[in-house]
């Protein structure tokens, strides 16, 4: 059927069934100051697309010297504008490739790189209020450590198996929620909509997550036996935020347990802002939960969340492994 036509058929049936009543409900949300835009079904309406490069940079804990305050004075967010810019200027600046002057072997080329980072934030944690992660239980086991093949850590593996999932081509970071956070590029985002679910595609290895509504058949989360990268969510609505809960995570991020649960909060203020937050809950890994928030904002319609064909011309794999054997074979003792 034509989607145009099905667009009329769906708006007449909620006409029919009472629309009228979601356009009362969002003229006293307006009213109140809160986001009031709806889709036709008259939910939240959340859909566009958003990125987070904003938040490129800035720490995940707070340094001691901020203490408590979770923004940065007048003076201190100039100087941080005025490092974005040096930082621009060496890191966006014509590559020539015959020399190969990089920042290191691993690293991209620099006209990929989209951090435009302009966040007042002193840190991405906003509770506790120190902006800093709360103490490890006595349980937890320590997070583990990638010694090789991460962009930090680009020395040859012994094995594929070694390599970061970024490095792999399978996931950005650990999955979820690590897809929310900026890195080195593709800080972008499409919500769609439609009635009982929404759902965020990730352009940074380009994930998809469908996030069911609450409802009879869809408000309980899968057999814990069953694991996924970007986890098992089940959305709700509480007036202008989407509300969702992750459980079933494949890894804990952060080094957290089995039972790591997200909650993440989509707070609609403008049309051009989705203030964002995650709580990580886990009992058995930190001893109260912890938040972090980032600020969505807006791109323009036809900006566009393009494919991310990582797999594609990824010779990174095969060269590392490739130089690590030539580097054991360079190490052996010659044969008699």
């Amino acid at each position: 059927m034509n989607v145009a036509v099905s667009g009329t058929i769906l708006v007449s049936m909620l006409a029919a069934a009472g629309f009228g009543a979601y356009a009362r409900h969002a003229e006293a949300q307006a009213a109140a100051g809160e986001w009031a835009q709806r889709t036709p079904w008259g939910d939240l309406d959340l859909q566009g697309e958003w990125t987070t490069e904003g938040e490129y940079g800035v720490p995940l804990e707070r340094p001691a010297e901020f203490a408590d305050r979770a923004f940065l004075t007048e003076e201190e967010y100039a100087k941080r504008l005025a490092d974005v810019q040096e930082r621009d200027e060496r890191d966006l600046r014509s590559v020539d490739v015959s020399t190969g002057k990089v920042d290191g072997p691993n690293a991209p080329i620099p006209h990929w790189r989209e951090y435009e980072t302009d966040s007042r934030r002193t840190s991405l944690v906003i509770d506790p209020p120190n902006g800093r992660l709360p103490p490890r239980t006595s349980e937890a086991s320590p997070p583990a450590v990638q010694r090789c093949g991460s962009l930090q850590r680009g020395e040859p593996c012994d094995s594929y198996v070694d390599y970061g999932l970024g490095v792999r081509c399978i996931v950005h970071g650990g999955g979820f929620p690590d897809a929310m956070f900026p890195a080195v590029y593709n800080a972008n985002f499409r919500i769609v909509q439609a009635p009982g679910v929404v759902a965020i595609t990730y352009e940074l290895i380009h994930d998809t997550r469908v996030i069911p509504l609450d409802s009879s058949s869809q408000g309980k989360h899968v057999s814990p036996a069953i694991r996924m990268y970007m986890g098992d969510a089940r959305g709700h609505f509480e007036g202008a935020t989407l509300v969702v809960e992750t459980t079933n995570l494949k890894l804990g991020t952060r080094g957290a347990s089995s039972d790591l649960r997200l909650v993440e909060r989509f707070k609609r203020v403008s049309s051009s802002l989705i203030e964002y937050e995650v709580t990580f809950v886990d009992p058995r890994t930190w001893t109260t939960p912890w938040t972090a928030a980032l600020s969505m904002k807006a791109r323009p319609d036809d900006a566009g969340v393009f494919e991310y064909a990582c797999h594609e011309g990824n010779y990174g794999i095969r060269n590392m492994l490739s130089t690590a054997r030539y580097l054991e074979r360079q190490a052996a003792p010659a044969r008699p």
